[in-house]
């Protein structure tokens, strides 16, 4: 027999979960379903970014980072380590356990807003007369009914074609989050964000990891100036990245894989390694949805078809997250998920696409928000530009990290803040306050103007914003 509620929400990953309790909030009986299995076949509720992305690659960045400290950056501070070693059981331990603490805080937040959990595949069975029939398939069977859907299914991994993933020695992110040993040797195909973070974690631990990228430009969608100081550090750590490259055969062994590709120069090269990370991308998620049996629309890459405001071809049937346009990011996906709640409450849910912040967690961070100068030429905008070095903030002197800069684009005409770029220290953190100026739509002379405390990282995010109007106090 059908258990009736007026939401259900397909998915528990950021946008699945915070609808659920958002709409929760608002007064309605609340449904979510959930497949994600821990080890012991448990409830995981959390999606790609708890189980598998933000919150185990940030532990291993975060362990990797310590690491790498002890052995290069310790005796800066006058400490003496010798004969550093890492247990990576441990760490991957460590990474474990703040995996559960995430998923177990889920299930505490769905008991405490009285949300009903599913553990298993949710999928379309009918449209019926009160809504639509979701079969929950798992442990148990299930069938539930309501007016309204929130599909928050997420993405998958895409993997090179002709070479799937095997979790062993072809790995996606899944895989290279769960390592037993550092490779003597890595290959990661893709300098995106997973790219670059999980070279990072394994380049810390002792391996040599080289990246492919089939671009001829480095972070594309990145401001090109701070790209290149990016790069310049990368490079100086040891990461070896390769660009506009047209990789070809892969061969799997068992001593570990063999990439063939051709570099820019257009000559033939090889490389073997124990381990392949593939990062080309994710695709949205739908398999097993049964979208077909309610007549939901999806286009050609399988994405769940939407409006400006989530609403799919179905009456009462929405969408968020990585299954519809737009950046696959965790903080996009809960912002919509939190605005479809309260549209279905009659209320004007808000997402603001210009105003999401991206980061990536390497070593300097890299974090912006808005457009680039790129954009803002291809356009034809006017424009001004400020930017200050990290090299004289007086606390990143004192924590002995001062690569990288804060660069803030202005209007020409009305100095209303366009694009904040940061690549250095803290970055994931210093880009809410331009986050915030710019929903406020502060001028740079507004940021130049508020006191910031001293010494503190964030003096860069007002030295630059005084560059703008060519007038830094510290350099």
């Amino acid at each position: 027999m059908s258990q009736t509620f007026d939401v259900v929400v397909i998915g528990g990953g950021p946008g699945g979960y915070i609808a659920a309790i958002r709409a929760a909030q608002l007064g309605f009986k609340v449904a979510c379903i959930d497949e994600w299995k821990n080890a012991a076949g448990g409830p995981a509720p959390g999606g790609t970014c708890t189980n598998v992305g933000c919150i185990p690659s940030k532990a291993l960045l975060q362990s990797s980072e310590h690491f790498d400290h002890a052995n290069h950056h310790f005796a800066h501070h006058g400490i003496s380590a010798t004969n550093v070693k890492i247990d990576i059981a441990k760490m991957i331990g460590r990474k474990d356990t703040v995996v559960k603490q995430n998923n177990d805080g889920i299930l505490y937040l769905f008991k405490k807003n009285k949300i009903s959990f599913f553990h298993g595949r949710g999928s379309f069975a009918k449209a019926v007369d009160a809504g639509y029939e979701i079969q929950v398939t798992g442990a148990t069977e299930e069938l539930l009914t309501a007016r309204q859907i929130i599909v928050a299914t997420g993405s998958n991994a895409r993997a090179l074609p002709g070479t799937p993933f095997d979790e062993e020695t072809v790995l996606s992110n899944d895989g290279a989050l769960r390592l037993g040993a550092v490779p003597k040797k890595m290959v990661l195909i893709g300098s995106g964000v997973i790219g670059l973070e999980m070279g990072s974690v394994w380049r810390r631990l002792g391996s040599d990891v080289t990246i492919l990228e089939g671009l001829p430009t480095f972070l594309g969608a990145v401001d090109e100036q701070i790209a290149k100081e990016a790069k310049k550090a990368f490079d100086k750590q040891g990461l070896k990245i390769e660009l506009g490259v047209k990789v070809g055969e892969i061969k799997t062994t068992k001593k570990g894989v063999s990439v063939a590709y051709t570099n820019a120069k257009g000559e033939a090269q090889s490389l073997d390694a124990d381990k392949l990370i593939v990062s080309i991308g994710r695709v949205p998620n739908t398999i097993g949805l049964n979208a077909e049996a309610v007549g939901l629309q999806l286009d050609e890459r399988g994405a769940i078809v939407v409006d400006a405001e989530c609403r799919t071809s179905l009456k009462g049937v929405w969408a968020v997250g990585d299954v519809v346009r737009g950046p696959m990011l965790a903080h996009k996906a809960e912002e919509e998920g939190v605005a479809v709640a309260e549209r279905i409450a009659g209320q004007h849910g808000h997402v603001n696409f210009n105003t999401i912040p991206w980061v990536i967690y390497t070593s300097p961070e890299i974090a912006w928000v808005g457009e680039t100068e790129q954009q803002l030429k291809a356009r034809g905008a006017a424009y001004k530009a400020g930017t200050f070095p990290f090299l004289a903030n007086g606390r990143a002197r004192a924590l002995g990290d001062t690569t990288g800069m804060v660069k803030f684009l202005a209007d020409a005409a009305t100095d209303e803040i366009l694009g904040v770029h940061i690549v250095g220290p803290q970055a994931s953190e210093l880009i809410a306050e331009a986050v915030v100026a710019m929903e406020f739509k502060a001028s740079s002379e507004d940021i130049a103007r508020i006191c910031h405390a001293h010494p503190s990282l964030s003096e860069a995010m007002k030295e630059a914003a005084l560059a703008v109007d060519k007038r830094t106090l510290n350099f």
